[in-house]
């Protein structure tokens, strides 16, 4: 079972049973203290710093509202201790700079420039949030094709390049996804089930085995929840396919 499979099934388990819950929330105090000190600029104290008791409390809240088709757990999990400390500072008067902005802090208005700031979608806080959680997205995906075999290198290379093979591709695509037994057959045996996608998807073999790695890089995008990658993904071959008409 591969690193991010294994994670989506623990978090499932930790859904319902407050020891599997314990376990994983131990197992990742090393992510929910970096996540706390984004926001406090040092190393938290447990007992001293209320942020870190939202940051552990949004944790578990991730744990009970994630679902597959919401990314990658970690990116989820990131994005709602977020909001979290968000709604704590909006309901505490109490100033810790969250910040690495040069600009100085000043007076009553704190509170609400520091609000501001978190809110703001260009702002630097947000930047660095979606550079960690698409840093973290990419280390986890890399994992996963690693054990298919495959580098980011191979997905490039192995993309289509021509609008009809793109299209059928895409078919292939379509077609494993809306036959889920054929995407568990591919994380249990690691093989494109080509028999079975070319079947469904009126495409013939030998294009399906030139493009192997794309498909499978693909698929396994949507499978584990990789929802930046396969923003990236899409993109690239969306280029493609404008480069191609």
């Amino acid at each position: 079972m591969n690193a991010g499979h294994e994670l989506v099934e623990q978090v499932y388990a930790a859904k319902t049973d407050t020891e599997a819950a314990d376990s994983l929330i131990r197992q990742y105090m090393g992510f929910i203290r970096a996540e706390t000190a984004k926001y406090i600029h040092r190393a938290p104290v447990e007992g001293q710093d209320e942020e870190l008791s939202i940051v552990l409390l949004a944790f578990y809240e991730a744990i009970l509202g994630y679902e597959k088709n919401r990314g990658a757990f970690l990116s989820y999990a990131s994005r709602g201790i977020r909001s979290r400390i968000i709604d704590y500072y909006r309901k505490e008067k109490k100033h810790t700079k969250v910040t690495s902005l040069h600009e100085p802090v000043q007076d009553e208005d704190n509170e609400t420039w520091k609000i501001n700031l978190l809110e703001n979608p260009e702002n630097e806080i947000d930047k660095s949030h979606h550079i960690s959680a698409t840093r973290d997205e990419i280390q986890e995906y890399e994992k996963t094709l690693q054990e298919f075999g495959i580098s980011f290198s191979d997905v490039s290379d192995n993309c289509p390049r021509q609008k009809r093979t793109l299209q059928a591709c895409r078919r292939v695509l379509s077609a494993a996804r809306e036959n889920p037994e054929l995407l568990d057959e591919l994380l249990r045996t690691k093989k494109l089930p080509m028999a079975a996608l070319s079947e469904k998807s009126k495409t013939d073999k030998k294009t399906m085995e030139r493009h192997r790695k794309y498909l499978v890089a693909i698929l396994l995008a949507f499978t584990n929840g990789y929802e930046i990658i396969r923003g990236h993904l899409y993109h690239l071959t969306g280029k493609r396919e404008n480069s191609d008409t």
